[in-house]
């Protein structure tokens, strides 16, 4: 078997789905589908607006599938339809057995964190929020329980002391590019070899951290509840989105909703905030209805 006769039906969603589905394809791997979310209405006019991922399959030509529910009679017979060998999952949603289950060579995922730690749909802004020193990115073949099945691949990588989700990201993306070829040839070299895919269980650790979908609720700086650190961490994993936020009283104005995309640990500064342990001084924020920008600016254009 070479990587043309591996059919592959790929699922993903969003930007970081998009760098590894860029990389097969032009590497000449045979995606025949992939699945994405259904169109939604986004911005004032209400437009209909497609995931990165249906972007860029349109693009290249690739047959989509959008369902709105994915034990859907229908869309099971289309999947099943496309005959895959192996499906691969980036930021995706929880599928059912019926689809995991459903390639001969099964499915594996791309997970943005070192598991067993960070299972779930945020792992990278709650690696960055809990002031980590590094993250990394998973491959491993799915199973009933989210993020629980045998790892394939782990790679690696340092999260600087400043360094903020959007840069994690994007570095962690990058890397995806040669975690999916690394993953998918393995699979076809044990394929042509008539053995299984070597994998590994993830280790049994007493004290799991979770990665649950962040709210904007959860996006609030309680800076009494939260040391000066703890605060520029939160920051940094939120930023620049969805990005974290606070009511602020500043020279008397109250400003509510205010986004606070970063933040150091100061006691002296433009805007400064003092928390449970220590104080942080804002460097850059969005007041809702005007552009973001650094804390000077702001208060010079306060009357």
């Amino acid at each position: 078997m070479t990587k043309k006769d591996l059919r592959i039906v790929y699922l993903g969603t969003p930007e970081f789905a998009v760098a590894s589905l860029r990389t097969l394809v032009e590497g000449g791997y045979n995606v025949v589908a992939v699945v994405t979310m259904p169109d939604k209405p986004a911005g004032r006019g209400h437009q209909m607006q497609y995931s990165d991922v249906k972007k860029y399959a349109l693009e290249v030509g690739l047959p989509v599938l959008q369902p709105e529910k994915l034990k859907d009679e229908a869309f099971i017979e289309e999947l099943r339809s496309y005959q895959a060998d192996l499906q691969i999952v980036v930021a995706f949603r929880m599928l059912p057995e019926v689809v995991w289950t459903m390639p001969r060579l099964g499915t594996f995922n791309i997970h943005g964190s070192l598991l067993p730690q960070y299972r779930g749909a945020a792992p990278i802004n709650w690696a960055v929020m809990n002031g980590e020193k590094e993250t990394g990115l998973t491959t491993f073949m799915l199973k009933h329980e989210i993020d629980t099945g045998n790892m394939i691949l782990q790679e690696r990588i340092p999260i600087g002391e400043d360094e903020n989700v959007g840069s994690v990201h994007d570095r962690l993306m990058e890397l995806s590019k040669s975690m999916v070829l690394r993953t998918v040839d393995l699979i076809i070299d044990c394929e042509n070899k008539g053995i299984e895919v070597p994998t590994t269980p993830q280790p049994q650790i007493a004290e799991l951290k979770p990665a649950p979908k962040i709210f904007k609720e959860d996006c609030e700086i309680k800076f009494a509840e939260k040391t000066a650190q703890e605060v520029k961490n939160f920051v940094r994993g939120l930023s620049p989105y969805p990005a974290a936020w606070a009511n602020l009283t500043i020279k008397g104005q109250t400003f509510e909703n205010v986004k606070i995309f970063k933040v150091e640990i100061a006691d002296k500064g433009d805007i400064v905030v003092p928390c449970k342990e220590g104080s942080v001084s804002i460097l850059e924020l969005q007041v809702p209805g005007k552009k973001r920008m650094d804390a000077k600016s702001f208060l010079n254009g306060l009357h």
